[in-house]
């Protein structure tokens, strides 16, 4: 992917020879204009040769030929841009170093000019022989573009291409058969092994299963556990471990990471020798794996059951054979339920148009009935113009070459590779970035979208963000099957992703071939030479450290547990590095040498243990990422309002063992100046109760903000805050908390924030609530604390269109709540706590149809469940903090309890408690049936401490 390289070269090359014609008598504008033209004609020739390389060894050696002389005429360009920063840095310094430095200046730009003259020479030399390729490579780019996508052409379709259970025809039979087998049958633990060739469904069936709400009632606890191929027997126990912890909703023992195999074994068995559970390891890939878990997970004959997805037989049936359990062996579908499927994917209106038929049903054939090929596949035909049959028929007989041969999976990675290559070049470099990350690794989004910025991949729009166009972007590739949503927030939005494992080694062997990313992930690994990107996994190579890393423009950091030192891994250093993720390393401290690379445009040390930014930061010019959230750093130095292109600030962190809500959340200092910044786009959270109103004055100018993170808020700076807040039209979300929770956030001289606003979360008094939050029409989560409101709020938020999450925390003092028929109607999430005066909550028929989780605290005078909620059928989660024992009885399920009929059709029914530092957390099935073994009869008051079972 040198293509950006190339651009990059165009725009700097040519004006740069053009100011040094009096310097290098060898550089003319003739050496100029010709030099741009041959850049052009490299452009043109390296956008799209990823499978034309594929089909012609000696095309693929002059194409790698090319980059390399693009990528080298890059780092010259910057290091000549380099060169002359430092050149003007020191004005002040004495004549005699200035003489000096200026020599030196000189000799190292004649180097540099002398380079690119090399380069020019070179450049023409590879290009001599493109009038030898361009029979040929025409020829292949013919062939290609019948199977590449036109990109006039989209089916603008959203999820319709998304690989969902949903669209899997044929499941249901199945997982009624896997729940017969899960709640019924021996008391004894039982293991269930689904086996298959990977694309099959395995993992989409079983998670289905894991889902319905049967299982999760029959269950107490359930955990579903991914496991890596690379992982040892250690991470796999330890994230067994964690996930069994954040399902009991109990805090991780400290020192989990330096355990013993054995204590982590002995850990899971003392949580689940009482329970009955359900285990699910996801796509195990060695005996050793299940060697390891197995005598960690008890037969507790409370009817417990293990399900494992895996592509190896032997695995399956040996896993099995102790506990006599099952084998499920899934197969291709046949062809009637493939065709429905291929339709589904590849037509909007689920049918083929008659003069197709037979072309598709060619298609179909190749794919052979693996349900991942099939939608593949699909996704490539959806986005074709349905009258141009020329290309369909083209697609059916270059994906027969591609499927040709009887080793299955790799049917699946021609497959997968060819929906790559049907990619427009803007994307490829999107999709390939993704090599950089770990197998099994869940991608944030954002924090993809800033990296791809940062390298340059997004594309200017007029009347766009780059983040904007970086989500459609995203969009795309979800839509063509590419990456999956893995967790989306409670209000829709996508949070983080994963993609195939089959998928990530086409990338990597691609990222390969193009110089484009290079893995290191083993003690022994051999340091790759000129690698542009480089991607560390777990453990940094050993004796290698003196290898030449000039031309790294990335560098990542993934697990990596081991301390490290950046002049000893990089005695040489990376002065051109673009991209510097350290995201969960071990730092303790910031490293100086980081402030020296001037071309930097991400930097992220989130998770770290720095505490402090040195004021040299302010050297890095072209930052426009700084991610320190989760560290320990909250303040930063007046420097950094010197960095004009800062996109990003995220600096912030959470108090842990903290009970209450009430600051929580620790910002940094505001600083003067601010308003330098007028690139921020995100701010959070920055912390105002100093110097408040030359603050605000500075916020007025930073009208590209999206995010705005305001704490220590005071009421007499209400009116300045109001005023900046009017300016900052752009604002999507926006956060404000006053300086506790009994002072006062005065907004009464804001009439409205801008219409687009999605988020509002305001934690403080408030005088009334603010008037225009019913006329924020795009609002889809609102978060009110501490308000102490004297009017009901519902009543001006049931309105809102809208409204997907909304959490009130001490915002009204009335004795009622009522949420009307017909009202909140896309309501997804609820969190009602500290209403002190609440005694009644009603939900009327048809309120809240969408509702799907509800979670009510510390609300001490409620001694009943909602009135009405039995109406709320979609609900899944239903969840109680501290609320009064009262109410609890009413739920008690085997009769005694008048409203249990009223919570039975919910999935998960919880009641959870603050004790001994941590949150208790308890099903009420498991209730009932733990109190049925031991006889207790519940009474007010006297069976909180006869909970913990």
């Amino acid at each position: 992917m040198a293509d950006k390289a190339v651009q990059y070269v165009l725009q700097n090359l040519v004006p740069l020879f053009e100011s040094e014609l009096k310097l290098f008598s060898w550089v003319g504008k003739n050496d100029a204009e010709n030099q741009k033209g041959r850049l052009e004609l490299i452009r043109a020739l390296l956008r799209d040769p990823d499978e034309l390389e594929g089909s012609d060894e000696e095309l693929k050696i002059w194409a790698r030929q090319v980059r390399d002389v693009v990528h080298k005429t890059e780092d010259l360009l910057d290091e000549l841009e380099l060169l002359e920063t430092h050149n003007h840095s020191d004005v002040f310094s004495v004549s005699l170093s200035k003489i000096s430095c200026c020599i030196r200046n000189m000799k190292a730009r004649y180097r540099i000019f002398s380079e690119l003259k090399d380069m020019d020479c070179r450049m023409r030399n590879i290009l001599s022989d493109h009038q030898r390729f361009l029979s040929r490579y025409e020829a292949a780019a013919r062939a290609s573009n019948s199977i590449s996508a036109v990109n006039t052409r989209h089916d603008q379709r959203g999820d319709a291409l998304l690989l969902d259970s949903n669209d899997l025809v044929g499941m249901d039979r199945h997982k009624t058969q896997f729940i017969e087998w899960l709640v019924k049958g021996c008391s004894s633990r039982k293991v269930i092994s689904v086996t298959g060739m990977g694309g099959l469904g395995k993992t989409t069936l079983v998670k289905k299963v894991y889902d319905d709400p049967e299982v999760k009632r029959h269950f107490k606890t359930c955990v579903w556990i991914t496991v890596s191929q690379s992982s040892s027997t250690e991470e796999l126990l330890k994230d067994t471990v964690k996930k069994l912890f954040h399902e009991i909703r109990r805090p991780v023992p400290e020192g989990l990471e330096s355990m013993r195999s054995d204590q982590l074994k002995m850990i899971i068995k003392e949580l689940l020798k009482k329970r009955r559970y359900l285990v699910v390891f996801d796509d195990m890939w060695h005996m050793y794996e299940w060697e390891a878990v197995k005598h960690a997970l008890p037969n507790n004959t409370c009817g417990s059951r293990v399900m494992i997805t895996t592509r190896k037989t032997d695995l399956a049936s040996i896993s099995c054979i102790e506990s006599k359990g099952k084998v499920y062996n899934m197969h291709c579908l046949p062809e009637d339920e493939a065709w429905d499927l291929f339709c589904r994917k590849t037509f909007p209106d689920h049918s083929c148009p008659s003069y197709l038929m037979s072309i598709c049903k060619s298609i179909l054939r190749k794919c052979e009935g693996l349900p991942l090929a099939i939608v593949a596949v699909s996704g490539i035909l959806a986005t074709k113009d349905r009258c141009a049959i020329d290309e369909w028929d083209m697609i059916c007989h270059s994906l027969g070459a591609e499927l040709r041969g009887n080793d299955k999976l790799d049917n699946l990675k021609k497959v997968l590779g060819l929906s790559f290559s049907d990619l427009p070049y803007h994307l490829k470099q999107c999709i390939l970035y993704l090599s950089v990350f770990p197998e099994a690794y869940l991608i944030k989004r954002m924090r993809l979208i800033r990296l791809w910025i940062a390298e340059g991949f997004i594309e200017a729009k007029e009347g766009r963000t780059l983040e904007e166009v970086a989500e459609d972007y995203l969009k795309e590739l979800l839509s063509r099957n590419l990456i999956q949503v893995a967790k989306t927030t409670s209000d829709g939005r996508v949070k983080t992703l994963r993609f195939h494992a089959v998928l990530r080694e086409i990338l990597i062997l691609k990222s390969k071939d193009q110089n484009f990313a290079s893995i290191v992930k083993e003690t022994s690994a051999a340091w790759p030479e000129k690698a542009r990107r480089l991607s560390v996994h777990s453990t940094l190579p050993k004796g290698q450290y003196q290898r030449s890393v000039s031309q790294l423009r990335s560098l990542f950091m993934f697990r990596v547990a081991e301390k490290f030192s950046l002049q000893e891994l990089f005695p040489g250093g990376f002065r051109l590095l673009n991209v510097l993720d350290f995201e969960k390393t071990p730092l303790k401290q910031f490293p100086v040498q980081i402030t020296d690379l001037y071309h930097l445009k991400y930097l992220s040390l989130r998770k770290t243990k720095v505490k402090t930014i040195p004021s040299s930061i302010g050297k890095l010019q072209n930052l426009e990422t700084l991610d320190v959230k989760y560290s320990s750093v909250t303040e930063l130095p007046a420097d950094i309002t010197k960095l004009h292109k800062l996109r990003h600030l995220l600096v912030y962190h959470y108090r842990t063992k903290v009970r209450s809500y009430a600051h929580s959340k620790c910002g940094f200092k505001a600083f003067h100046e601010i308003g330098n910044l007028h690139s921020l786009q995100k701010l959070c959270f920055m912390e105002v109760d100093q110097c408040c109103g030359t603050i605000m004055k500075q916020l007025e100018g930073l009208i590209q903000l999206r995010r705005l993170g305001i704490m220590k808020l005071r009421e007499e700076d209400g009116k300045a805050f109001c005023s900046a807040i009017k300016k900052l039209t752009n604002l999507r979300a926006l956060s404000v908390t006053s300086e506790g929770e009994n002072k006062v956030i005065n907004l009464r001289c804001l009439r409205s924030p801008h219409p687009f606003l999605q988020r509002l979360y305001l934690s403080g008094r408030l005088h009334e609530l603010p008037m225009w939050i019913p006329s924020l029409y795009s609002l889809v989560k609102l978060i009110l604390k501490w308000s102490n409101l004297k009017h009901d709020p519902l009543v001006y938020l049931q309105d809102l269109p809208n409204l997907a999450h909304l959490e009130l925390l001490q915002v009204y003092d009335g004795g009622t709540l009522c949420f009307e028929s017909g009202k909140f109607k896309k309501l997804k999430v609820l969190g009602l706590d500290k209403f002190d005066e609440l005694r009644q909550l009603i939900v009327g028929e048809g309120a809240m149809p969408c509702l799907e989780k509800l979670i009510i605290q510390r609300c001490e005078l409620l001694k009943n469940v909602p009135s009405g909620i039995q109406h709320l059928t979609k609900l899944k989660v239903l969840e109680f903090f501290d609320m009064p024992d009262e109410l609890i009885m009413t739920l008690y399920p085997d009769g005694r309890g008048e409203d249990y009929w009223k919570v039975a059709h919910i999935p998960e029914v919880y009641f959870t408690y603050w004790r001994d530092g941590a949150w208790d957390v308890y099903a009420l099935e498991s209730f009932k049936e733990s109190c049925a073994r031991s006889g207790i009869v519940m009474r007010s008051h006297e069976h909180r401490n006869l909970w913990k079972f």
